[in-house]
């Protein structure tokens, strides 16, 4: 059974929602910035991708929206957007039954800090009752499931920064396993706080010393000093290619296949002859039927980090030759959004495809010649590809790649056709917004 992504919610440092995030990245249009005045992490971060504060009770209520992390926060108000995106009620477009939702990330510590600071310093009456459900890995999920009625499979996915994209690889197995018609999948990340940044920050993982913030994140280019940190949420709707031909939908791409590998080699360095990674895109070559000589673009991992870009590198010319597929990073200008950035990226490619348009690498001035590749850089190339990849990789040796597939028609999401059939539990449908174009 073929997945289709139908709908996008994304809250980026770049933007909100897919046109508004697209247009960043084929514009330059940076989010990276020096953290505000008061925000909590500018003490330990000199750039980070920083979305604008939101006040829990927009998105929920009662006494535990004080402890309801910003990673909920952000999951619940992503996911209402693809789900609206996509045009789907759930009871009224799909069986209760027969929608999933599964969302990745590392989960709520910014909270877990501020309380474990309240205790240490007023004792344990300061430890709201509410903390585990404000906190806990599945509380994304959980609360997306409760918001909408989300009756099937449901889980939460750990793969450090590969969680977003083993999260859409979690939804298609899913499809095709015949399991679920519909999918909420992605990661929702929020690690902009002291201790998180300072782990990074003391084993020196961090890009530092650039005197305009805009320009830090350099992946594959020369004077690359490390990745920056960023927050964010990306959540799509994947759904059975013919429950939504069913609604007259065609949808953004088509997630035609995954591969997923472990490094089994360091807790926090890649392999550095790129094994690993190389095979995580050769297996979602085969899981989408296709040969390297049917991709024409890949989104990398590309985060700016000295050794992950050359194993990067590494592998992708294993599996393509050098220069055999342009490549491009848009970290360098959303910076890294962890657990969401595979998600955000496997967003960005499906548009790519679309609109027949690659986001280049910015900041790429002198392309490192430890990095050989077709580098997509400085202006957007288009393309008439009909595949491409996108691969992420965490912490563990955890490989995930993407194979997407443009889909006919114009790339609007939730479009829908003059016919549409009907299922049996569906309740009378209103008509679905169409996004701007």
């Amino acid at each position: 059974m073929t997945a289709v992504i139908t709908g996008m919610g994304l809250f980026t440092p770049v933007g909100r929602g897919a046109e508004a995030t697209f247009t960043a990245l084929t514009s330059g249009r940076s989010g990276l910035v020096r953290p505000p005045e008061g925000h909590p992490a500018r003490e330990s971060l000199e750039v980070a991708g920083v979305l604008p504060p939101i006040d829990p009770r927009d998105v929920a209520s009662g006494p535990e929206t004080k402890v309801l992390d910003r990673i909920v926060l952000l999951a619940l108000l992503t996911a209402a957007e693809a789900l609206a995106d996509a045009g789907i009620e759930v009871g009224r477009d799909v069986d209760p039954g027969r929608i999933g939702v599964i969302v990745g990330g590392v989960g709520g510590m910014a909270t877990l800090e501020t309380q474990v600071l309240a205790r240490a310093a007023r004792g344990r009456a300061a430890v709201s009752p509410y903390l585990l459900t404000g906190i806990l890995p599945n509380m994304p999920a959980a609360r997306i499931a409760i918001a909408h009625g989300i009756r099937g499979y449901s889980s939460a996915v750990g793969t450090a920064c590969a969680s977003g994209a083993q999260s859409v690889a979690d939804a298609v197995r899913l499809i095709r396993a015949g399991e679920a018609d519909v999918v909420v999948c992605g990661a929702s990340e929020a690690p902009l706080f002291p201790t998180f940044a300072d782990t990074f920050g003391n084993a020196r993982a961090l890009a530092r010393g650039w005197a305009d913030p805009t320009e830090a994140s350099r992946p594959f280019d020369k004077r690359r000093n490390g990745f920056v940190l960023a927050e964010g949420a990306a959540l799509l709707v994947l759904e059975r290619a013919g429950h939504a031909a069913a609604r007259g939908v065609t949808g953004y791409a088509e997630v035609a296949g995954y591969g997923a590998t472990t490094d089994a080699y360091h807790p926090t360095a890649p392999r550095p002859d790129g094994t690993g990674a190389a095979e995580s895109m050769r297996r979602a070559l085969a899981s989408g039927g296709v040969t390297v000589r049917d991709v024409g673009y890949v989104n990398a991992h590309g985060t700016g980090t000295r050794l992950g870009d050359i194993a990067e590198a590494t592998a992708l010319g294993q599996v393509f030759g050098v220069g055999g597929v342009p490549v491009s990073a848009t970290k360098a200008l959303t910076g890294h959004l962890l657990g969401a950035s595979g998600v955000l990226e496997a967003a960005a490619t499906a548009l790519a495809l679309g609109r027949g348009l690659l986001p280049p690498t910015y900041h790429l001035d002198d392309p490192d010649p430890d990095c050989p590749a077709d580098h997509v850089r400085t202006l957007p190339r288009a393309t008439t590809a009909e595949y491409a990849l996108t691969n992420s990789f965490g912490f563990g040796g955890q490989n995930v790649s993407l194979l997407l597939r443009r889909v006919a028609g114009d790339c609007s999401g939730s479009r829908r056709g003059d016919s549409r059939a009907e299922p049996e539990w569906s309740s009378p449908r209103r008509p679905a917004t169409r996004p701007a174009e």
